[in-house]
C-alpha cells in the first residue's frame, strides 16, 4: 500500500553537503511521521532524524547542528539536508514512514530501499 522512493545519495568530500529526498506513494494510507535512518557496514541501523505531523523534529546527537529534516505534507515527501559532512557519516541511508492504512485502521512502518552516502576525499 505504501512505497517509498529515495534519491540524492552519492559521493561527497568532507565538509560538503547532500540533500536526500524520499517520496511516499500508494493509496489507502495517511502518514503520521517520517524519519531517516542510517546503517554502516557491520553496525546496527540507527535513527538519524524524525519529523512528526506537528512538525516536531528530533535528531541523533551525532548530527545535531549539521543535518535538517523537513517534509512536504502535500507531496508526502521527506528531505534530509546534510551539511558539513564527515567520513563518519558514510552509510546507507533509509527512509522510514509510519502510516495508518485502511480499510482496517492499522499503523505500520514502511521502508525505502536505501541510498548510499559516501564521504571521502
Amino acid at each position: 500500500q505504501v512505497q517509498l522512493v529515495e534519491s540524492g545519495g552519492g559521493l561527497v568530500q568532507p565538509g560538503g553537503s547532500l540533500r536526500l529526498s524520499c517520496a511516499a506513494s500508494g493509496s489507502g494510507f495517511s502518514i503520521a511521521s517520517m524519519a531517516w535512518y542510517r546503517q554502516a557496514p557491520g553496525k546496527q541501523r540507527d535513527l538519524v532524524a524524525v519529523i512528526g505531523n506537528g512538525g516536531i523534529t528530533n535528531y541523533a546527537d551525532s548530527v545535531k547542528g549539521r543535518f535538517t529534516i523537513s517534509r512536504d505534507n502535500a507531496k508526502n515527501t521527506v528531505y534530509l539536508q546534510m551539511n558539513n559532512l564527515k567520513p563518519e557519516d558514510t552509510a546507507v541511508y533509509f527512509c522510514n514512514a509510519r502510516a495508518m492504512t485502511y480499510p482496517i485502521p492499522r499503523a505500520n512502518d514502511y521502508w525505502g530501499q536505501g541510498t548510499q552516502v559516501t564521504v571521502s576525499s
